[in-house]
């Protein structure tokens, strides 16, 4: 029999349950992520933050690893809405940069980036997890690729860069920038890496490599 705080493998969930429960639970798990990182998320310190029994991890999640699933289908989530409301806005390639080092800041400064971090780092050690983590980023490269799609639309680079690869690119190196300042604590070297990006992003609207600004819908 499994101990109550085990991660356990990934599985069907026992029940759907109490929403306001499961809430309570999601909300404990993030914050369990980002204050004590996957080996701590145990059941009874989730349960603790939620203020319920650890015995309804189980009963609503059917393990714990389900439960810290769900915590980063909810971070991605929030994430993935705030993305899309901003490049919705977003009027040139330069903008679109700025847009994108301000999100960098708000996911440092929420601690995000750490429950992605430590669901990365438990792939190791829980069956099944990695396939479950990767599933759920393969939503942020087809908004990555859409973003890229309608930004060189009437640019020549669209026809020479595939929107699907820059799009792996660019979610793979947005992922580093913040997993690496996270763990140094030091985000200087990837707000350099922005202010550049935007310098290269006004130099290629100056030579009309990329249109300077977009059509709103």
């Amino acid at each position: 029999m499994a101990r109550s705080g085990a991660k356990r493998g990934v599985g069907s969930a026992v029940s759907s349950g109490s929403e306001e429960t499961r809430r309570a639970l999601v909300a404990g798990a993030i914050e369990a992520l980002c204050e004590e990182g996957f080996s701590g998320a145990s059941a009874r310190e989730i349960a603790r933050r939620a203020g319920c029994n650890q015995g309804l991890v189980f009963y609503h999640f059917g393990s714990v690893a389900n439960l810290l699933l769900a915590a980063l289908d909810e971070v991605s989530r929030i994430r993935l809405t705030r993305y899309q409301s901003a490049v919705a806005a977003v009027g040139s390639l330069g903008n679109l940069v700025e847009i994108a080092e301000s999100i960098f800041k708000e996911d440092l400064d929420a601690g995000y980036i750490s429950v992605l971090a430590e669901m990365i780092a438990g792939t190791s050690s829980t069956p099944g997890l990695g396939v479950e983590v990767a599933a759920r980023i393969a939503p942020w490269r087809d908004f990555a690729a859409a973003a890229v799609r309608d930004t060189l639309a009437d640019s020549p680079l669209a026809q020479l860069l595939a929107p699907e690869e820059v799009a792996h690119a660019v979610v793979a190196l947005y992922l580093g920038l913040e997993m690496l300042a996270h763990l140094d604590g030091d985000r200087s070297p990837a707000l350099a890496l922005f202010d550049r990006a935007g310098q290269i992003a006004g130099l290629l609207s100056a030579l009309g490599g990329v249109s300077t600004t977009r059509e709103k819908p």
